[in-house]
Formats: C-alpha cells, sequence, structure tokens
C-alpha cells in the first residue's frame, strides 16, 4: 500500500458514510482507511462491520472506550502505531476529499517535508441540499459558485500549475507527512485536551523545529467542509495557545506526553 487516510470522526456516522463513498471513488487505489473515532458507537461498529467489504480499500476503526471528552490527539497516536504505511493523510470527519486527493498525496510525497492542503467551506444551504442527494458530482468549482460557500477558488483543481502562491500553514483537516517525521517528535501532544491548536498549529512548529519543511498541495488535494455549528469556543483555543507559548518557551519539540510518556 502506497498511503493510509486518517480520517478523524466524532459521532456524525452521515458524514463518514459520505466521506467513505467519496474515497471509494478516488482515482488512485493501494491505499488503506483508519477510521479513528473520539467516543465509541455501536452504531459505526455496526455499520463497518456490515458494509466494510463494499469498499475497494480496507478499514480498520479505532475508538474510545466511551465519550471522554475531546481525545483527537490520543486517537491520532494510536492510529500512527496502527497505520501500515510509511506515509499518512489526515482530514476530518466533515471534509469530504476531491476525486484526486489521495492520488495527489502519493504523487506530492516526500521526505524532509509535511504537505498541507486546503478545503472549500460549504455553506449551510449547500451543505443540506448535499446531504440530501449525496450527489459527488456537485461538488465542483463550477457547480459550487454561485452557492453560499466560501473558498470555492480554493476548490479549483489545478494539478501542474500552481494556481496561487500564498502561503498558508497547516490546518488539521487536510495534511499529510512521512510517518517517521511524526514518530521523531514523539507523535501528537495529548497535553490539549481541548479542541484547536494541538492538532495542527503545534505540530507545524515542532515539525518546523526538527527541520520539516512545509509543502503546499493547494488547489490539488482538495477537501469539501460540510457546514456545521461550532464545536470549541474561542476560550479553549486561547488556553491551548498559552500551553503551546509555554511549550515553546521550554523548546519542547519533542512533546512528554505523545506516542512515548516521557514525563
Amino acid at each position: 500500500m502506497n498511503l493510509t487516510v486518517v480520517v478523524s470522526y466524532y459521532k456524525a456516522l452521515e458524514n463518514l458514510k459520505i466521506i467513505l463513498q467519496a474515497l471509494n471513488n478516488q482515482s488512485a487505489a493501494n491505499f488503506e482507511v483508519i477510521v479513528s473515532e473520539d467516543d465509541f458507537n455501536e452504531q459505526t461498529v455496526l455499520f463497518l462491520n456490515e458494509n466494510r467489504t463494499n469498499y475497494k480499500f480496507e478499514i480498520l476503526h479505532l475508538h474510545q472506550t466511551e465519550d471522554h471528552g475531546f481525545r483527537k490527539n490520543k486517537m491520532l497516536n494510536k492510529c500512527l502505531l496502527a497505520c501500515r504505511t510509511d506515509y499518512i493523510a489526515f482530514i476530518d470527519g466533515d471534509c469530504i476529499p476531491h476525486t484526486h486527493f489521495v492520488k495527489e498525496y502519493i504523487r506530492n510525497a516526500e521526505p524532509g517535508y509535511y504537505i498541507s492542503g486546503r478545503a472549500v467551506l460549504l455553506g449551510e444551504k449547500t451543505t443540506e441540499a448535499f446531504k440530501r442527494h449525496q450527489n459527488l458530482a456537485k461538488l465542483s468549482f463550477c457547480k459550487l459558485i454561485f452557492t453560499d460557500s466560501e473558498k470555492i477558488k480554493d476548490g479549483i483543481y489545478s494539478p501542474v500549475l500552481p494556481f496561487s502562491a500564498k502561503s498558508r500553514g497547516l490546518v488539521g483537516r487536510n495534511w499529510g507527512i512521512h510517518k517517521k517525521h511524526l514518530f521523531e517528535i514523539n507523535g501528537f501532544d495529548e497535553d490539549y485536551q481541548e479542541a484547536g491548536v494541538g492538532e495542527d498549529t503545534d505540530v507545524e512548529w515542532r515539525l518546523s523545529a526538527n527541520g520539516i519543511k512545509r509543502k503546499s498541495v493547494k488547489n490539488k488535494a482538495i477537501v469539501y467542509h460540510l457546514f456545521h455549528k461550532r464545536g470549541y469556543s474561542d476560550e479553549g483555543v486561547q488556553r491551548n495557545y498559552q500551553k503551546m507559548f509555554a511549550k515553546q518557551k521550554a523548546n519542547t519539540v519533542k512533546c512528554h506526553n505523545g506516542i512515548e510518556k516521557l514525563k
């Protein structure tokens, strides 16, 4: 296999079904999928057990024993230990991958770099309409241009020429890296137990401090973000930033509470 796609998932089984449908429609093959569930839901287990043979890829389902609150980083570390490939692409359970998503991650994988993609932000009305019909062909620049969606230009697929040279950092819903580079920094820091910062911004500064550079796959590896109400608070994000600033000041590039427990 060439690639592991990790889907960070929490409660929204309807979204997961759409994501798996989109992954089954990929232009590339020879990849595996890990459903990383930050919860335990018997309906997820039942659905995957009944339908996993309908997909052209193997599915591994990792989950918590129960809902302990935000423990996404803990689950991501479990995924690092469980995945069977050298390269991993991460998406969130509210993001639908473009048809060439896997192909572009395989094509752009390069040691010494992490890859960062972008998302089209589907509007509330567009998301509702899409969920009713679940027609993946509706997810294209031309079909979305006159909708209530945002960042539509990020959905222009341009595999050869860069559509935009604007540099933006790592966002946890669409990025990838050689697994070994995450092991070098002891994976994801499980000290972060609120959403925001810990699953992307913290990882980015530690990778950069360890000499890993950023490579953009904007307009190449595209995802479509399904609209939903914000599930985290500004206060929680600020607490995470303060936590990260303290770790930066201490130069804790290899986190203590990661794959290995170094405290």
